[in-house]
């Protein structure tokens, strides 16, 4: 499938332009820069639609975030206002107050909760500086559910949720973001693994299942479908009960 890069770009752009005209005029977008490709490319997209001026970034390392060079090659490309917010005291202190109440914190309870109190700090930032906050999932992360409910999974908006790992990739060429960005390897930042390592499978072999269908290892099919339908419930409004008494 021929992918036209140009033309997703400026679809992209137009669109975010029209979502803030109708749900915030002359708001600023607030978004997360981590120096990984999705943040970069976002915030290109959000620099072409409302210049930079309007563009906030915000970068929350957890004590020592050994790509932070990333997230400032980024901001400084861009030349957008950005700000480091370390979250390592409050993240410190929810792991010692949950774990004095309840005992000790799962793995994965650990590692989810870093990027929820990202999302709370730039919803903080947001409305205290007339802002709406960037959603930076691509297509091929909701597909599988890598991504935290109510961390990097929230946002007010997603302008790349339609566009493969590939395909974001060849939008960031055309934005001119330094290739360095968006070939980083993929990690959470979180667990010390990359994107892969965790999944079991490329992001290559992903992109092109999800847009063809075709995969040639029945295990890793089976692998994706069943994380496709074990996250589904992330990609929809809450389930709640209807009363009809």
């Amino acid at each position: 499938m021929d992918f036209d890069a140009k033309k997703a770009v400026d679809a992209t752009v137009k669109w975010i332009s029209d979502w803030f005209k109708l749900n915030g005029p002359g708001c600023n977008a607030i978004i997360g820069i981590s120096g990984g490709k999705d943040s970069s490319i976002t915030a290109a997209l959000l620099v072409q639609a409302l210049g930079k001026e309007r563009v906030i970034g915000i970068m929350m390392p957890n004590g020592e975030q050994s790509d932070m060079d990333m997230a400032l090659l980024l901001t400084n490309h861009l030349g957008i206002e950005s700000h480091v917010i370390n979250i390592e005291a409050a993240y410190n202190g929810a792991v010692k107050d949950i774990e004095c109440a309840i005992g000790e914190l799962s793995k994965d309870s650990l590692i989810n909760l870093a990027p929820r109190l990202r999302m709370a700090t730039l919803y903080a930032v947001g409305q205290s500086r007339n802002g709406r906050v960037a959603n930076t999932c691509n297509l091929s992360e909701d597909w599988v559910g890598y991504s935290t409910r109510y961390g990097d999974a929230a946002g007010d908006f997603s302008p790349i949720s339609s566009f493969t790992t590939a395909e974001i990739r060849a939008m960031g060429r055309v934005l001119g973001v330094p290739e360095v960005l968006i070939e980083k390897v993929p990690s959470d930042g979180l667990s010390g693994m990359t994107d892969e390592d965790k999944l079991g499978f490329t992001y290559e072999v992903l992109d092109r299942y999800i847009r063809t269908g075709e995969i040639e290892d029945p295990k890793t099919k089976e692998r994706i479908d069943m994380l496709h339908e074990r996250n589904l419930f992330k990609l929809r409004y809450m389930d709640s009960f209807k009363y009809e008494g």
